[in-house]
C-alpha cells in the first residue's frame, strides 16, 4: 500500500483559482508521482464566482468531472451546453481533438469540483460528451458505479479504459468493502470526511494506492465520509 496524503499534493493559487493537484499537473512536476496505472490526473477544484476556464483543447484522455459544491457551466466545440450542479456527473471523451470551457456561473459563489483524466487504451477517437444526474444520495453505505469500460446496466458512463470508477459515502456505522484481484489494483481519494482503511487513517484530500490482491474494509470515522475509488 501506498499513502499520498493531501498536504503533499501540487498547488495551483491564482486570484480565482485553488487547485490540489494528486499527480503531476501543469507547472506542478514531480516524477514520482506522474499517475497511477491509466489514472493520470486528480484535480481538486475551487473556482470563484463568475470566473472559470476558457474556451482551450484536448485530446486523447477521457475527462470526469463531479461538482462538489455549487454549478459549472460547460460548452465545447461540439455544440454542447449545460450546468452541472452537486450529484451530476459528466463524462468527456477528448479522443481526436475537443475544445470546451468550464466556468462558475455564480455570481456570489464559488465552486468545488473534482476532475479526473484517464488516458484512453485507444487514441484517435471520436470525441463525445455526456452529462447525467446520478442518485448519489442512494450510494449510503454501498458503492455506485459511475463509469467504467463495460455496460451492466446500471446507468454509468461507458469510457475507453478497463477501469471502473466507483463513488460512495460512509455513515458513522456502516461501510465500504474493496476487493483488489491478483491481476489488479486500486485508487481510493477520499473526497471529504474520516475514514479507516484497514489499520490507516485517511483524512479529506488523502489517498490510497493498492497494487496486491487484497479485501479492505473502509469505514468512516465522521458522520458522513465520502470516497472516490478506481479499480483496474
Amino acid at each position: 500500500m501506498r499513502v499520498r496524503r493531501a498536504h503533499e499534493r501540487g498547488l495551483t493559487q491564482t486570484a480565482w483559482l485553488s487547485s490540489h493537484h494528486t499527480f503531476s499537473f501543469g507547472e506542478y512536476f514531480d516524477p514520482n508521482q506522474m499517475g497511477f496505472r491509466s489514472l493520470r490526473v486528480i484535480n481538486d477544484d475551487w473556482v470563484a464566482p463568475a470566473r472559470g476556464f476558457g474556451m482551450h483543447g484536448h485530446k486523447d484522455m477521457e475527462i470526469i468531472t463531479l461538482v462538489l459544491e455549487g454549478e459549472l457551466e460547460h460548452q465545447d466545440s461540439l455544440g454542447n451546453r449545460g450546468v452541472l450542479r452537486p450529484g451530476e456527473v459528466q463524462v468527456m471523451s477528448a479522443g481526436k481533438g475537443i475544445r470546451h470551457s468550464e466556468v462558475n456561473p455564480s455570481p456570489d459563489r464559488p465552486s468545488h469540483f473534482l476532475q479526473i483524466w484517464i488516458e484512453p487504451r485507444h487514441k484517435g477517437i471520436e470525441p463525445r460528451y455526456a452529462q447525467r444526474q446520478f442518485p448519489l444520495s442512494e450510494c449510503r453505505d454501498a458503492w455506485c458505479r459511475i463509469a467504467g469500460s463495460h455496460d451492466e446496466g446500471d446507468g454509468a458512463f461507458l469510457i475507453h479504459q478497463d477501469v471502473q470508477v466507483l463513488y460512495g459515502a460512509i455513515t458513522r456505522k456502516g461501510q465500504l468493502s474493496l476487493h483488489v484481484g491478483s491481476a489488479g489494483a486500486a485508487w481510493v481519494h477520499i473526497i471529504a470526511g474520516d475514514v479507516r482503511c484497514g489499520s490507516l487513517t485517511l483524512k479529506e484530500g488523502d489517498a490510497l494506492a493498492l497494487d496486491t490482491e487484497q479485501e479492505m474494509t473502509i469505514t468512516s470515522q465522521a458522520p458522513r465520509s465520502e470516497v472516490i475509488a478506481f479499480l483496474f
